[in-house]
């Protein structure tokens, strides 16, 4: 099943004109992450995780990113208030 949610991702932006190379980088970082909590949701990430594991040196970059995917229905992106958890 979880394999099966990374090739939807990429069905899905093959014709999406809309993603880019960042998107891309930000959303497997996400999977890995997911991954790594053996695919529960909700996940919690870092920022500092996403950025460090999707190569994003932009805190405004990172943002928008989250934010396009979410907006685009890629991710439910709910982030947290809380500074260790975002």
């Amino acid at each position: 099943m979880q394999v099966g949610e990374l090739s939807r991702f990429y069905r899905a932006i093959r014709d999406d004109n809309r993603i880019t190379t960042t998107h891309i980088s930000i959303y497997m970082a996400l999977f890995q992450l997911w991954n790594e909590q053996d695919f529960q949701n909700p996940v919690a990430v870092t920022r500092q995780k996403i950025m460090e594991s999707g190569k994003i040196s932009g805190i405004a970059t990172y943002h928008k990113t989250m934010k396009d995917l979410h907006d685009f229905g890629y991710i439910d992106y709910q982030p947290s208030r809380n500074p260790a958890v975002m």
